[in-house]
């Protein structure tokens, strides 16, 4: 961004594509009749060929890879990472909550594993890296996003200025700003987002969101019924209405550079 442009950039990025069908189905009604530019899409969960269909109706809506070690099963060979499965197969949850040393290999060989089934599925690369639960918090899953990011110079989201900073001294690139979160209540108000937009930094902005229909097939989900309220206020016309008000751009993650 050139010494003293003010321009305001603003990435809105729907994460969970695959979930579940209500979910994907949300999200894209967020990008055709909302503000949703961009979405991450999970690959070790639900229907992968559904997915890229239902995608193939929103050529602009950019897509990113949600790198999952926290839920479901593995893409990669049970043996190379069995440290991170419990007795049934599927992923122990969030490292962060869990003591002792992550294995390294075991993170490298899962999150290869997704890069080549999304590769394989959707026929190019992911426009962008994220993942679940942001378990890239972690340093070690940190450092596994980091490598396979730079061996394709994919970017990565940063959730927090240290993170920005370690993303950009591997000469990757990654928004300047971070918005959004996940709790007990809907975070994505239509009041929230209105007040948001008016506050926007210059530069470019992540806003992550979860919209969705709230349907069966995650009523595990302790943010299940808030995606309604989220998809709602991503396609209200006052929120639309604010985005040209402040001379707000919608852009994917086309818009960010690498680092040179």
């Amino acid at each position: 961004m050139p010494f003293g442009d003010q321009t305001k950039q603003l990435i809105v990025t729907a994460d969970d594509f695959n979930l579940s069908v209500g979910v994907s189905q949300g999200i894209l009604e967020a990008h055709q009749h909302g503000i949703v530019t961009e979405t991450s899409v999970m690959v070790n969960l639900g229907d992968l060929a559904q997915a890229s269909a239902m995608l193939d109706a929103a050529p602009r809506l950019g897509v990113g890879l949600h790198l999952n070690i926290t839920r479901g099963r593995p893409l990669a060979p049970l043996r190379a990472v069995q440290e991170l499965l419990g007795p049934d197969g599927q992923f122990l949850g969030s490292p962060q909550a869990r003591p002792g040393r992550m294995p390294m290999a075991a993170v490298r060989a899962e999150f290869q594993a997704q890069l080549e089934a999304f590769r394989s599925t959707f026929v190019h690369l992911p426009q962008h890296l994220d993942t679940h639960h942001h378990v890239h918090q972690h340093p070690v899953v940190l450092e596994a996003v980091l490598d396979l990011a730079a061996s394709l110079q994919l970017p990565v989201r940063s959730i927090d200025p240290e993170m920005h900073a370690r993303v950009t001294a591997r000469h990757l690139g990654s928004p300047a700003h971070f918005l959004g979160d996940a709790g007990d209540e809907p975070y994505w108000t239509e009041a929230r987002l209105l007040s948001t937009i008016q506050g926007l930094p210059p530069g470019v902005t992540e806003l992550m969101c979860h919209p969705g229909y709230f349907d069966g097939a995650i009523a595990y989900s302790r943010y299940g019924p808030q995606r309604d309220v989220e998809r709602q206020a991503l396609c209200a016309p006052e929120v639309a209405a604010t985005m040209r008000e402040c001379d707000v751009q919608l852009v994917t993650y086309a818009a960010v550079q690498a680092v040179r």
